[in-house]
């Protein structure tokens, strides 16, 4: 259609041409011969004044380039990289804009990268705050009051301390817990004029339950800036955020996986949920975990309050919320709570829709819970 208008009005403008030459020669034949020598020059200075404008919004008429659906597939945060978006753009100026938004995440946030501004915050290098870290902690801090203190980005002494950071996990020790609790707390650290303010400099931060769902913003929000994209999906490591329809003139299909220890394909999936306009996050144990000497299962998400694995018969959450970096943490949250307090919260939140997958009892492998604003996305 856009293509036919252009044409349309192309074919307009090189008519109303046409027309206004046949008018000034009817016109001049019409008059006296020595008018018709002395308006000449006129007319030739007119005519070179008007004939660049008309050529020039004739061209700016003609057809636009034609939007696509485009495909990026890459390496972000150290994980797979999706989009598919509709756009006038191409693949390699999406990929050029990844890998730049990729770099500075990194940069500014990464726990494995020793020169990051988070490391060196970690280290007490410097207490200056970028923008990406401000709008991280201030929204993390919103999910620590949502939850009493079950969500906490201070977590990373606990984190590393059970093996899920830098060094290896040793399946015969335990962390000193009571000695590390003394410096894990949302309300030991605060910002005041861009600077972190900590209570004890043994304070450590940890991104990484919020950081994936807001980069997977910030390329969305790309997308949508400098892109000129209105139908995209953008997923990195099964984050997603999407808006619009898909090449079919669908909703955006995104698949909430099959929570069995050991699943790394992504791709055995239990449901299959039809999403557009939002963020969408999955939190589990099922596949960064270890074994004790005694056959425990410690997993990678921490409750803040005890300094233990929070491990129960809750084996996945998956959230849609406005925002993936919402969807994001809202799900560690509620993976943190265990299977005592997730479901009880979550319908508290009126702006986060959620699929829970528990252990089943008997001969029930699993037992699901969703909200009802969840039922209206699951496709069959």
């Amino acid at each position: 259609m856009a293509g036919d208008d252009s044409a349309w009005k192309n074919s307009t403008i090189i008519n109303l041409l046409v027309n206004c030459c046949i008018i000034a020669r009817q016109t001049l034949s019409l008059l006296p011969n020595h008018y018709i020598l002395s308006m000449k020059s006129s007319i030739y200075r007119w005519f070179r004044r008007v004939m660049p404008l008309i050529a020039t919004a004739a061209v700016s008429c003609g057809p636009a380039d034609k939007a696509e659906y485009v495909q990026v597939k890459g390496l972000s945060l150290g994980t797979f990289v999706y989009i598919n978006a509709r756009t006038t753009h191409s693949a390699a100026e999406i990929t050029r804009r990844v890998e730049q938004i990729d770099s500075l995440a990194k940069a500014s946030m990464s726990i494995f990268d020793e020169g990051s501004l988070l490391s060196r915050i970690n280290r007490n290098e410097t207490d200056s705050l970028d923008e990406h870290i401000i709008f991280n902690i201030e929204l993390a801090r919103r999910f620590s009051l949502l939850s009493d203190g079950r969500y906490d980005i201070t977590v990373k002494p606990l984190v590393e301390a059970w093996g899920f950071v830098r060094k290896q996990p040793d399946p015969n020790a335990t962390p000193d817990i009571d000695s590390l609790l003394q410096f894990v707390g949302y309300d030991k650290i605060r910002i005041a004029d861009g600077r972190l303010i900590k209570e004890d400099p043994r304070i450590q931060l940890d991104f990484n339950s919020i950081a994936k769902g807001y980069v997977v913003d910030m390329m969305a929000e790309m997308l949508e800036r400098e892109m000129e994209s209105s139908d995209y999906i953008v997923d990195i490591g099964g984050e997603v955020r999407c808006k619009g329809r898909n090449e079919h003139g669908e909703r955006w299909r995104v698949g909430i996986e099959t929570p069995y220890d050991g699943n790394d394909t992504m791709e055995d999936v239990q449901r299959v949920l039809s999403v557009t306009d939002a963020g969408v996050a999955t939190s589990g144990n099922y596949r960064r975990y270890w074994t004790d000497s005694e056959g425990r299962k410690v997993a990678h998400t921490i409750d803040p309050t005890t300094g233990r694995s929070a491990v129960s018969q809750l084996l996945s959450v998956t959230v849609v919320a406005p925002t993936c970096a919402e969807a994001d943490a809202a799900g560690t949250m509620l993976l943190a709570m265990g299977s005592d307090g997730a479901v009880e919260l979550a319908e508290c939140c009126d702006d986060l829709l959620y699929y829970f997958i528990f252990a089943g009892d008997g001969d029930e492998e699993y037992r699901v819970v969703y909200s009802e604003g969840m039922r209206k996305m699951l496709s069959e």
